[in-house]
């Protein structure tokens, strides 16, 4: 490849397209996010029917999962479509897919109503959701990367990243807030609102990824003909390793967000017994103390790397398991909330810099692939891992060590990924991953 990865960009571009894809990626995830949260609220007694509610919340996460699991799909389609039509013109179908799939959802009747259909059309959401999801986040952090300067990458890759807390703050407030309704009210209308709101939100990341324009890079790739003819299956033949080193950097910031988010939730409410709003306070706090990590860490990255930050996020929530669980049960409101948030803080740190690591691992033509495959393998991964963390308490008999010990290994599989990250990279620069 001939194409060098300087183009001429200016802060305040970078700025608009960065602050564009955060928007955009924040309304992604608040759609996404509504699913986890209501996962153990609503779908394992509105759409799954079993007098164990362990069962039936298990069925639920099992749905969760499918989304997951159909992340890798949307990574190939919006991943070829990316590298070869434009970042842009992705992005526009991916939020219009998500938005118009999560409204529905809203609107779909119950297991009273229809039976056993109620499941399945849910499920079948779940999956064309997942498609979409598959394809946003690795064209955010591609766009958002391509136009900043070098030398900046750090921050403006961070951006997209800051949609995830974003998202989690809209999404469980907007089911904290509904949740206030009486139970009769919640269980026949109330927990709807949240998947409606949808609608008029669609309208407004519509508006603004209309006016993203497009990769610098891309652009230039495409005037020098220097575009990838089959990117994905360049991608998992000639750079499998790269492909499964950001899989591994990316798995913490994701499987180990939805062990200390969606499985707390579930544990906290059904194993703890102990109110469904003050685990959502708990995630709503540690979301908010996320935005923060996130900023922070994607200045340290233009300074140390992105891989040494990675390594450094890993240890450190691996250190950080059993305490936060240890905290989680003592059922002492204040002491449970510090308990999320520190574990949520600390696999924040790879989180904040898995975008800048993974755009670095792969060169420009093939990076909107490369960056989708490795974040939705770790995706298709961590979307059972509140379901196995489920297998597991029962196993352990209601025993969180048995949480924490799968959340060590999530988080010592994302440190040596980071270690290993800078010896593999195929970049043609070098400014992020040191």
């Amino acid at each position: 490849m001939t194409t060098n990865e300087s183009v001429t960009v200016t802060d305040a571009d970078a700025r608009k397209v960065a602050f564009g894809a955060f928007v955009g990626t924040a309304l992604e995830w608040y759609d996404f996010f509504l699913f986890s949260a209501a996962v153990s609220l609503v779908f394992n007694t509105q759409f799954f029917t079993s007098k164990d509610i362990v069962v039936a919340t298990a069925a639920a996460f099992a749905t969760f999962a499918v989304g997951f699991a159909a992340r890798p799909l949307g990574a190939v389609i919006f991943g070829h479509l990316g590298d070869r039509i434009g970042r842009r013109r992705c992005l526009i179908i991916t939020v219009t897919m998500i938005g118009l799939v999560t409204g529905l959802i809203g609107l779909l009747p119950s297991y009273f109503s229809i039976g056993v259909a109620a499941p399945i059309l849910l499920t079948l959401l779940r999956l064309l959701q997942g498609i979409a999801v598959g394809g946003e986040w690795g064209g955010a952090v591609t766009l958002a990367v391509e136009h900043a300067p070098i030398e900046r990458r750090g921050r403006y890759a961070a951006m997209p990243q800051i949609g995830s807390p974003i998202g989690t703050l809209l999404s469980s407030g907007a089911f904290l807030a509904v949740g206030y309704l009486p139970k009769e009210s919640f269980d026949s209308w109330g927990w709807r609102l949240p998947f409606l709101a949808a609608f008029p939100l669609l309208y407004i990341a519509l508006w603004l990824r209309r006016r993203v324009e497009e990769s610098p890079l891309f652009e230039r790739l495409l005037e020098e003909d220097e575009l990838a003819s089959a990117p994905v299956r360049e991608v998992v033949t000639k750079a499998w390793l790269q492909l499964l080193v950001g899989a591994g950097a990316a798995f913490l910031g994701i499987g180990g967000f939805y062990l200390c988010t969606a499985f707390v939730i579930s544990y906290v409410k059904n194993t703890l017994k102990l109110p469904q709003t003050l685990a959502l306070n708990a995630t709503l706090v540690a979301a908010a103390v996320e935005i923060l990590i996130l900023v922070i860490f994607g200045r340290v990255a233009e300074r140390v790397g992105a891989a040494r930050v990675t390594l450094v996020g890993g240890l450190a929530s691996a250190l950080v398991a059993f305490p936060a669980f240890w905290l989680i049960d003592t059922k002492n409101s204040a002491l449970l909330v510090l308990g999320v948030t520190a574990a949520v803080a600390c696999l924040s740190i790879p989180y904040a810099v898995s975008g800048a690591l993974l755009a670095e691992l792969f060169p420009a033509k093939l990076r909107y692939s490369g960056i989708a495959l490795s974040s939705n393998s770790a995706g298709v991964v961590s979307g059972f891992v509140p379901l196995l963390a489920t297998v597991l308490l029962a196993a352990s008999g209601g025993q969180s060590w048995s949480a924490a010990v799968l959340l060590i290994g999530i988080a010592l599989i994302t440190a040596f990924s980071g270690a290993i990250a800078p010896r593999v990279s195929l970049s043609e620069d070098r400014a992020v991953v040191r």
